[in-house]
């Protein structure tokens, strides 16, 4: 009988090693890029190729972030938008995966609510707030809605389009065992379509910050995106631009939370 390759430790082991080095050496590459933008944006402020009084150096700035922190302003205004964005996101999931799940799987739902999802779904979000400012008022409720219709569309796509793309022959195989349409949810549909709820759930979460920061700025009287407006007309650039490294900083924090989570969950997406 012929012998068969396998692959053995070593070459696996080297595999890994090199995977794990171009993973640094990409990190690497993307911290150097950055320390390198804003070494030239302290360079162009000091040296004066931007004569502006609103382009402050970065070390005004990260003194100015430092000075935030300790006085808690920041926090407070951060975690009012992170509530904000929280509860649409959760509402905006919810509504996004159900519907996508029901309208994939029924013909007569999908014909009618179908064509109003999509005249919705390409209007740009600020053209919105100002129609629903008349009905909501300004509160937390306009902020929370408008996050959740902003952060719908894309859960619901990828979710409509995830289970419409399910083989049909793991269909045909439930209905031959005679499975219940539970079982047949739980044990065929959401297994299937978790890579594309994953995705969806991954883009809407970097879009429920935006648009939380997007609303607090148009009509707002707390948050951080009101924040940034109050430093605006207050002619402070540094700490406008403090607060703006800081929402960087969060929605940088929330993408690698939701890969870890991704990662933990469902482990098999991205791999052959």
């Amino acid at each position: 009988m012929p012998a068969v390759d396998r692959p053995d430790d070593t070459s696996c082991g080297r595999t890994a090693i090199r995977t794990v080095r171009f993973r640094s050496g990409s990190r690497a590459y993307g911290i150097s890029l950055i320390a390198a933008l804003l070494l030239l944006w302290e360079l162009s402020a000091r040296s004066g190729w931007i004569v502006s009084d609103y382009w402050p150096p970065v070390s005004h700035i990260l003194a100015a972030a430092v000075a935030q922190l300790a006085g808690g302003e920041i926090l407070v205004s951060l975690a009012a938008t992170l509530r904000r964005a929280a509860i649409g996101y959760v509402a905006a999931s919810v509504a996004g995966i159900t519907l996508g799940i029901v309208l994939a799987r029924n013909r007569a739902l999908r014909y009618g609510l179908l064509p109003l999802i999509e005249i919705v779904r390409p209007m740009p979000t600020p053209a919105v707030i100002p129609p629903l400012i008349l009905f909501l008022g300004v509160d937390d409720a306009l902020k929370i809605f408008i996050v959740a219709l902003a952060s719908f569309f894309p859960i619901f796509t990828n979710t409509f389009v995830g289970v419409a793309s399910i083989d049909d022959t793991l269909i045909q195989t439930a209905r031959t065992f005679r499975t219940s349409s539970i079982r047949m949810l739980y044990g065929v549909i959401l297994p299937a379509t978790l890579p594309a709820i994953a995705a969806g759930l991954r883009i809407a979460t970097s879009l429920c910050l935006v648009v939380a920061v997007l609303s607090e700025m148009i009509a707002g009287s707390s948050g951080i995106g009101y924040y940034l407006v109050e430093m605006q007309y207050a002619m402070r650039p540094d700490l406008m631009y403090a607060a703006v490294f800081y929402l960087a900083l969060t929605g940088y924090a929330l993408n690698r939370g939701f890969l870890a989570l991704e990662a933990r969950l469902i482990p098999w997406i991205g791999k052959s």
